[in-house]
């Protein structure tokens, strides 16, 4: 009988979200709700696994860890797209790999329910509301605002129209751009100074590629408004971490609405949880209950078809 690892569950719905019953006369599956940063440990924990089930990139599979799992025949992965996994090494030692496909909009939401919560201060005033200080502040207005928008593909697409329906000024820019796509979208393509020195709120919808890791750097930072915030939903990499911090202990910007970080999870001393400038969440622009259910129903049906002889869904 093959040995299953299931990672990461932090939410503890992995047996929840699927049937996974299609898989036990042949799979005694292990599902893990902790996280393990050390390689060396996980590879211990792993080495005797034949499957190993990926949620996103939580767990970085680097080759040097490929490289210390003699036992390894198939790795799953939910979406069809995973930066943190060497795809190349898999395949160097006859691994299967397979995913199954993601759901767009989740991102798209969590992008304006951080948006919202900036602008409208909901962590601050639930916070006070509840320490029984009814009003602490005043809330902004999204109505005439410049919403820049980096990346005008499926996701960036969909937040500029939420902005426009918000009667938002919406501006786009991103390396590979074209002021006709943004015609297209019905938005305005600028330059990327421009998207820097003018919005009011920036958001992020990149991939995270060798040319995007620090597109967002400490230069870009400096010529955001002291009234504007910064949004990422993207990777967090594709934002200068440091550089963001300073700028919002210094109050250089207005705040930030993050949901991915360099380093996932968070180390509990990780300086953005000390900044009430901040509105954070945990990597949960994809953590609904119709992706997990997906994702792990995908998990069931290509472990299935791979120990049945065939694969779907692979990673090429």
């Amino acid at each position: 009988m093959k040995r299953l690892a299931v990672l990461d569950d932090y939410e503890k719905v992995a047996r929840s979200m699927a049937d996974w019953t299609p898989l036990e006369r042949d799979v005694a599956i292990e599902i893990f709700h902790d996280h393990v940063p050390d390689e060396s440990a996980l590879a211990q924990r792993l080495r005797d696994f034949e499957i190993v089930c990926l949620m996103r990139e939580r767990t970085p599979f680097p080759r040097s860890l490929i490289e210390r799992l003699p036992n390894l025949q198939h790795l799953y992965t939910s979406g069809m797209r995973n930066w943190s996994l060497d795809l190349e090494a898999a395949h160097e030692r006859n691994i299967v790999v397979t995913g199954t496909p993601t759901l767009n909009y989740p991102a798209v939401e969590h992008t304006w329910a951080l948006i919202l919560a900036l602008f409208k201060r909901i962590v601050e005033e639930d916070r006070a509301t509840r320490a029984g200080k009814f009003g602490t502040g005043v809330n902004l207005g999204l109505k005439g605002r410049v919403l820049g928008v980096i990346g005008l593909g499926k996701l960036g697409a969909q937040v500029a129209m939420i902005g426009k329906s918000f009667d938002m000024n919406v501006v786009a820019w991103s390396r590979n751009l074209t002021p006709a796509h943004c015609d297209a979208v019905g938005v305005r393509y600028v330059s990327k100074d421009e998207m820097f020195r003018n919005s009011d709120v920036i958001t992020l919808h990149v991939q995270l590629g060798g040319r995007n890791r620090g597109l967002v750097g400490a230069t870009e930072i400096a010529a955001m408004k002291p009234t504007a915030f910064l949004v990422n939903t993207a990777r967090g990499p594709v934002v200068d971490e440091p550089a963001l911090i300073a700028a919002l202990q210094n109050r250089r910007i207005a705040g930030a609405g993050l949901d991915v970080f360099d380093t996932e999870p968070l180390n509990p001393d990780h300086p953005l949880l000390k900044l009430p400038n901040t509105v954070i969440t945990p990597h949960q622009g994809y953590v609904i209950e119709e992706n997990y259910v997906n994702f792990f129903r995908g998990a069931v049906s290509n472990v299935r078809s791979w120990l049945d002889g065939r694969i779907v869904n692979a990673l090429t």
